[in-house]
């Protein structure tokens, strides 16, 4: 069975198991999945990720960040765009979420970016999903 949208099933992992309080995830391979991921690492929103397996059976696996009591470093997490009803912005109308707290994922013609890599680099695209 074919998934209609694999980053808001990416997401939907992340969200189900930082409520449980567990370390780790796996979720399928895809690059822009890896890309996302590699942008909330930067950001500073999960720990690490890496990719096991070969091709038919390629997994990410994606370590979460918890502050030094225990409490979630993802509060939310939530998809923008979706496949039936894609959100795009330019660089001047980028949201900021929560007062600087919190990240947009943007897909750009320079990759995936998050809000504030976009600003410096003065380019808008498709908003993906916003973390905090």
């Amino acid at each position: 069975m074919s998934m209609t949208d694999p980053v808001a099933d990416l997401l939907t992992r992340i969200r189900n198991v930082n409520v449980l309080g567990r370390k780790s995830v796996s979720a399928p391979y895809s690059r822009i999945k890896e890309q996302i991921l590699s942008t909330l690492k930067r950001e500073g929103f999960i720990a690490d990720f890496r990719v096991e397996g070969e091709i038919p059976t390629k997994n990410l696996i994606i370590d979460l960040k918890y502050g030094p009591e225990g409490e979630m470093v993802i509060r939310r997490i939530d998809r923008v765009s979706s496949p039936g009803c894609r959100v795009y912005s330019s660089v001047a109308d980028l949201p900021v979420i929560r007062d600087g707290q919190g990240i947009m994922v943007i897909s750009t013609s320079h990759g995936i970016l998050s809000d504030n890599e976009a600003r410096q680099q003065n380019v808008g695209g498709e908003l993906i999903c916003q973390v905090y």
